[in-house]
């Protein structure tokens, strides 16, 4: 589907020196970044298909001066583009030739860490694996891990609601985050949550957790750090078919087995992950499950006994478990590399994320290969088994026309698919501009309007990223009143009987 913004106000660009030199007075030295070559490194996220160099950069580094710029550009009908490290696979900081592109790259330091109470209270930009390298000295760790957790940023997790291989059995980011402050788009400074484990009131933290920067700018992350489980173990499971391994997932699940993650990938990316890493992967069989089981070293060890015997029922090829840490780091090494991997053997390729229930894996494979032949174009299976959270990699090339449309198509057949089954558009990705034009295929239009209420109880003028996740903008005039008061939802009087 051809990706449709909304037009650039022509008011706003003709102001735009005026505009530059006041966020210079806002946020002096080099934090303003207004040459054309300089603005190519912001005119993208990881969804490189669409490419839009924004009015403006500005790289804050303190809370005030973020708080001020939202201010101005409120004050002046500025539209504003949150951005954490760039790595969004479906286009949630995409920029507009109008907006403000707010980058938070600079808010990297780690505030506090409190292995008492088991939290570290951090900056958006830190990032995901820097926590867990900031605090394994003393046995902890953050559990959410995307595949990009060595470059993604915690305040980027925070908006996509970010999973990874350990989701399965820890949660994402919105089981993971205690409290967030977070900057309004009329500069007001709020706190949800805090380091208490649950909070009074309505859970509007939840609703800041996968919000995607429609509702405001995070600039504060206080995260859950868990105890370094006492054993880690992984097992290495090769299938003849694809079915097979989908099938071993749900037995597993069904047996009541809860591992700390459980990764499938097919043939094609099983190839492209041991060609990148020599990761030790079988090249001879159609699927490969990664299964990973943690906590005491007898439980382990009974766990792995189950699952085995599960996927020998399954039709296992081959089977290995790993017999040390440095051994489960290289099983793991193959999947956590995979997506630069597939890049090697395709000049482009778009990256979905859907989910679906487990049961499901088999008729879904199925029927994506079946759109694969259909569409004449090649897909790479790998995602999260566990709790059927798909990432075909769909593979084109942006160079033969019509060839990106084609994918587009595929992809959006994928997506269909998913909400078909039972399951739903997104896992951890975010709708963004990617699944936008396809919220109707899940949402009513009553439940779509329901979502912009809240989108303009925070943001009533819709200046904050705009053009992502909502197909059509209402006014917020049509939708009815409700406003965010004092870190609260307010409603208007409701009438006396």
């Amino acid at each position: 589907m051809p990706l449709h913004m909304p037009l650039p106000d022509q008011r706003i660009i003709a102001r735009r020196d005026e505009i530059i030199a006041a966020l210079r007075r806002i946020v002096p030295g080099e934090g303003v970044i207004d040459q054309p070559d300089e603005l190519r490194a912001y005119e993208t996220d990881a969804l490189t298909a669409y490419r839009q160099p924004p009015l403006v950069a500005v790289l804050p580094e303190t809370v005030e001066q973020v708080a001020a710029v939202l201010r101005y550009c409120h004050a002046h009908n500025i539209k504003v583009v949150p951005r954490g490290s760039g790595t969004s696979l479906s286009g949630g900081a995409l920029p507009l030739a109008d907006a403000v592109l707010l980058a938070m790259g600079k808010f990297k330091k780690i505030l506090e860490v409190d292995y008492e109470d088991r939290l570290a209270v951090v900056q958006p930009g830190v990032t995901n694996l820097a926590i867990t390298q900031a605090v394994e000295g003393a046995g902890f760790y953050y559990a959410p891990d995307p595949s990009s957790q060595i470059a993604c940023s915690i305040g980027g997790n925070v908006a996509e609601n970010s999973g990874g291989v350990h989701c399965l059995k820890y949660g994402l980011t919105t089981n993971n985050v205690l409290g967030v402050q977070l900057v309004t788009m009329a500069g007001e400074i709020l706190r949800f949550g805090g380091k208490a484990l649950d909070a009074p009131g309505l859970d509007l933290l939840g609703i800041i957790v996968g919000s995607e920067g429609l509702l405001g700018v995070v600039t504060e992350v206080t995260v859950r750090i868990l105890p370094k489980p006492e054993t880690a173990r992984a097992l290495l499971i090769g299938f003849p078919t694809v079915e097979a391994a989908g099938q071993c997932v749900a037995d597993t699940i069904a047996a009541g087995i809860i591992p700390a993650g459980m990764e499938m990938m097919d043939r094609p990316a099983i190839h492209a992950a041991e060609a990148f890493v020599n990761a030790g992967y079988p090249l001879d069989v159609e699927a490969l499950l990664i299964v990973e089981l943690d906590g005491p070293a007898a439980e382990c060890e009974y766990l792995a006994g189950e699952v085995e015997a599960i996927a020998r029922r399954n039709g296992a090829v081959t089977l290995r478990t790993s017999r040390d840490d440095a051994e489960r780091a290289a099983f793991w090494a193959g999947r956590k590399a995979a997506f630069p991997a597939v890049g090697r053997i395709s000049p482009d390729y778009l990256c979905m994320d859907g989910t679906i229930p487990r049961g499901k894996l088999p008729l879904v494979l199925r029927r994506m290969n079946e759109l694969s032949a259909q569409y004449g174009l090649g897909v790479a299976n790998m995602f999260h088994a566990g709790d059927g959270n798909l990432h075909p990699l769909i593979l084109y090339d942006a160079s033969q026309p019509g060839e990106l449309e084609r994918a587009e198509e595929f992809g959006a057949d994928i997506l269909r698919l998913c909400v078909e089954v039972g399951g739903v558009l997104t896992g951890e990705h975010g709708v963004g501009v990617e699944k936008r034009d396809l919220m109707p295929v899940m949402f009513s239009e009553g439940d779509l309007r329901q979502q912009q209420r809240l989108k303009c109880a925070f943001d009533p003028d819709s200046l904050l990223n705009p053009g992502k996740m909502f197909p059509t903008l209402h006014r917020c005039a049509e939708l009815g009143r409700m406003h965010v008061h004092n870190g609260q939802l307010a409603f208007p009087e409701l009438p006396r009987f």
